[in-house]
């Protein structure tokens, strides 16, 4: 099931992600569950995606990397 908006997105991502990394996630859930058949593969692709470009801080907050 594609996601349209990023209120749509589960509660863990909404309530953790800053809203750029909500629409990475959102974008790369939506390609993936085009190419696998499980849902579960298309939420892990969506992490892959996300810890790309952002990881947690010592306080435990998802802070965009430094390039």
């Amino acid at each position: 099931m594609p996601y349209d908006k990023k209120s749509e997105l589960p509660d863990q991502v909404k309530d953790n992600l800053p809203k750029h990394a909500q629409e990475i996630y959102k974008e790369a859930f939506n390609s993936a569950s085009e190419q696998y058949d499980q849902e579960k593969t298309a939420h892990k692709v969506a992490w892959s995606a996300v810890k790309e470009k952002y990881t947690k801080n010592e306080n435990d907050n998802w802070v965009k990397k430094e390039e």
